[in-house]
């Protein structure tokens, strides 16, 4: 009796004692991920989109033309927090949220499966590079996105697997599901997708088909609309042009151009870039796994070996969740011109499937599991931290004066030449008396993209808190906010790059708002030394009407 009491205390002793270590371990993970993406936040150049995503924040609104209301408020957190304007405080919101998101995504796997798939998902989701910059270090839509989208996977895995050896029974959880999702629209449209995933799956397992007609679900769309509210009020203040935005416009053929036919390479580009994205050594076998996990469920349903009600509920969670975007993206990127990480968000689910393959892989060699970890962890961080470098000290450059091994690129060939130094344009408008002064005094300022409109309001916000507006044919948000009638008589800044300086056209198309227009000046930005971009500077006086694109405007 004794030793059955002492058996006892020891065996609840060591469970604890492993609880605590798996605590500790999963803190560890993310406190060493969030201390990593702080350090590349700290250094990395902005982004355009960060840019514009900034001047989001100056324009609160109920949403937006491009995205619904949440990457304003992310991009605006680490701002309203400090009172401090930089491409660090920008990012302070991804920062934190993308830790929650991991935490989310652990719990789901331990919640599918168990422990050490969880805790493999996790260190998957930490090292994935385009998930590390896109989800969590860059201020982007996908950043309270994937947050609102892992919170949803939890919930629904809670409300669907919890349960053992019982019948399945919908209860409130649906209803908090409405909301999570509705969220997850107002971060990134993909959000619908997540909903419609999560419907399909439903709908295809016999298990949870009553979840649809449960008085929870009926709750949780009436809350879902509700939560939408933010979008549906500004668009249905503007004619609904976002949503026709992202529903038609944005594949309608361009004028005058050839039709486009199918093309299978392209698709199989997008699928090269994904993998590429994702970290070759963590991208095939993502795509392995869930491939042959669906063949074998796949072949013993049509053989009759294993029949519908009998197939695996979790894995065909894992299907809805992550094929239908990806793979959607994918063939549609055969036909129409769409953005490599549009994808992304559906790689998060094929996480949790690859972390319960990852646990099974231990069985047979957990020290080539761990070498596949660490290995690749150690391989991206590395390229990481030497992209980083370059980026701010130029030491892949040829003739650049912190040049490794005698570098290899030249801005030309440089893609990266494209992130612009606001700290260093801060500065060498600073050394400049005749550009200070001008900014000083003009009216207000404005570019001919929207994309470096934001990045050159944060770079001269500090000198002077001058409006910013953007003339162009594609003005996105600009069109909704101040309208350039307020300054007509007023005097302007213009400020372009080296390449639509070279535009004669474009600069005579704004002339024709001005009574006088003329060059007052440039600056060079570099890097290591080398020349990376040229801004010129115009002084616009006296602005005659209010700016409409004509049809000669350069696309």
């Amino acid at each position: 009796m004794i030793l059955q009491k002492i058996n006892l205390l020891n065996s609840i002793f060591y469970k604890k004692k492993s609880s605590i270590n798996q605590f500790l371990s999963v803190f560890l993970i993310l406190l060493l991920g969030l201390l990593f993406r702080s350090l590349i936040a700290f250094w990395l150049l902005p982004g355009y989109d960060e840019g514009y995503y900034y001047l989001y924040t100056k324009h609160l609104d109920w949403s937006y033309f491009d995205h619904p209301i949440f990457v304003a408020l992310t991009t605006g957190f680490g701002i309203w927090l400090t009172g401090i304007t930089s491409p660090f405080t920008l990012r302070i919101g991804t920062l934190i949220l993308y830790t929650g998101s991991l935490f989310l995504l652990y719990l789901t796997s331990c919640k599918l499966f168990d422990q050490t798939a969880g805790k493999i998902a996790l260190i998957l989701g930490s090292i994935i590079p385009i998930f590390q910059l896109g989800f969590g270090i860059i201020t982007l839509p996908d950043s309270p996105l994937i947050f609102f989208w892992s919170a949803a996977l939890y919930c629904a895995t809670d409300e669907f697997f919890t349960k053992r050896n019982q019948t399945y029974l919908p209860s409130y959880r649906l209803s908090l599901l409405g909301i999570l999702i509705g969220l997850a629209c107002l971060s990134k449209y993909h959000g619908f997708v997540l909903g419609l995933c999560l419907v399909g799956f439903c709908l295809s397992s016999n298990n949870h088909r009553k979840a649809l007609i449960s008085r929870w679900t009926i709750l949780g769309l009436c809350l879902f609309i509700i939560t939408l509210f933010p979008l549906l009020f500004w668009n249905y203040q503007h004619d609904w042009i976002s949503l026709k935005f992202q529903l038609s416009d944005r594949f309608l053929p361009v004028p005058n151009a050839p039709e486009k036919s199918y093309n299978i390479l392209n698709a199989l580009g997008v699928l090269g870039i994904n993998i590429a994205l994702l970290f070759p050594t963590i991208g095939f076998p993502l795509w392995w796994v869930m491939s042959k996990s669906l063949y074998f469920d796949v072949y013993r349903l049509l053989s009759k070996k294993k029949n519908v009600n009998n197939l695996s509920d979790k894995k065909l969670f894992i299907y809805w969740i992550s094929l239908p975007l990806t793979l959607g993206l994918i063939i549609l990127g055969g036909k129409e011109q769409i953005l490599v990480t549009w994808p992304i968000p559906g790689y998060w689910g094929m996480i949790l499937l690859l972390g319960l393959y990852g646990e099974q892989w231990l069985n047979y060699s957990k020290k080539w599991v761990k070498r596949w970890l660490f290995g690749s962890a150690i391989a991206i961080n590395t390229i990481l931290v030497l992209l980083l470098l370059h980026l701010n000290t130029g030491t892949l450059f040829i003739s650049s004066h912190n040049a490794i091994l005698g570098g290899f690129l030249t801005p030309e060939t440089d893609p990266t030449t494209e992130l612009i130094d606001v700290k260093e344009f801060r500065k060498q408008v600073m050394k400049s008396p005749v550009l200070l002064n001008h900014l000083k005094q003009s009216d207000f300022l404005f570019t001919n993209a929207y994309y470096l409109a934001g990045l050159i309001d944060l770079a001269l916000e500090p000198l002077h808190d001058i409006p910013v507006t953007c003339f162009s044919y594609d003005r996105r948000g600009f069109y909704f906010w101040p309208d350039t009638d307020q300054w007509i008589g007023k005097n302007a800044l213009y400020i372009t790059l080296k390449r639509f300086h070279e535009m004669p056209e474009l600069t005579d198309e704004f002339r024709a708002f001005f009574t006088e227009m003329k060059e007052i000046g440039k600056i060079e930005i570099k890097r290591g030394g080398v020349i990376v971009n040229i801004f010129y500077f115009y002084e616009a006086n006296n602005l005659l009407r209010s700016y409409v694109a004509t049809e000669n405007s350069i696309r």
